[in-house]
């Protein structure tokens, strides 16, 4: 079994899924007392959610790009981000390591072309909505990304900063979610990605008839697929 490094902490409360979701894969795959290897390295996420605000990015890539240089050197194979939005600055993490990185819009691509998806809503930051770092690499697979209007991507910023990321759930705030979700559907969304690792603590599959990709579990899934992969 490979080490799976984990950089963590954007929150740590979508941190405590990944470390849930991939031992609790790994226990269902070989069974017994067995569970994940792991390098979990939790930044403080008020100084990156700063640096966010202020826009500085080669700030928030240096300070990630030490981190993940310590999850490598405390022997991991392989490094699994746990947030979409600071996919923004995987060149620069990237960069100051050797171990790879499993992308998470890579992985959540896989499933989407799995599924036979052509066309997907996306939810995350506004960071990640309105920028190119991430619909990008989904549409280099062809699938083609539709985001909420911008009031919409106010409303869903706003409870991933101010709710979900100190581990509030509210449910006016799910029946917002969930109305967003269906007038992405009716923009021709087949199926809507929670791009945002904390989305999933709010809305769940069972809250709605739109197919929802729940990137945590996805790149979970994949990190232990590739710990567990034969060489």
């Amino acid at each position: 079994m490979k080490t799976i490094g984990l950089l963590g902490g954007m929150s740590w409360e979508s941190t405590q899924s990944y470390y849930r979701a991939i031992n609790e894969a790994v226990r269902e795959q070989l069974g017994g007392l067995h569970s994940a290897k792991i390098v979990l390295y939790s930044v403080d996420f008020a100084e990156i959610e700063a640096l966010q605000v202020q826009g500085d990015w080669d700030k928030a890539g240096q300070l990630l790009a030490v981190a993940a240089s310590a999850v490598e050197r405390a022997g991991a194979d392989f490094l699994v981000i746990c947030t979409n939005t600071m996919h923004k600055v995987v060149p620069a993490i990237a960069a100051g390591i050797s171990m790879p990185i499993l992308h998470i819009a890579d992985a959540t691509a896989d499933e989407l072309i799995v599924q036979g998806v052509k066309q997907v809503g996306l939810l995350g930051t506004r960071f990640t909505m309105e920028q190119a770092f991430y619909k990008d690499r989904l549409i280099a697979r062809g699938i083609a990304v539709v985001v909420p209007d911008q009031a919409d991507r106010d409303c869903v910023n706003r409870v991933i900063y101010e709710e979900l990321c100190l581990g509030v759930i509210k449910e006016d705030s799910r029946a917002l979610y969930l109305d967003i979700i269906h007038r992405l559907q009716l923009q021709g969304a087949e199926a809507v990605i929670l791009g945002c690792t904390e989305i999933a603590l709010l809305v769940q599959q069972s809250d709605t008839p739109v197919a929802l990709l729940d990137t945590t579990a996805i790149h979970a899934q994949q990190a232990v697929r590739q710990a567990l992969a034969q060489e």
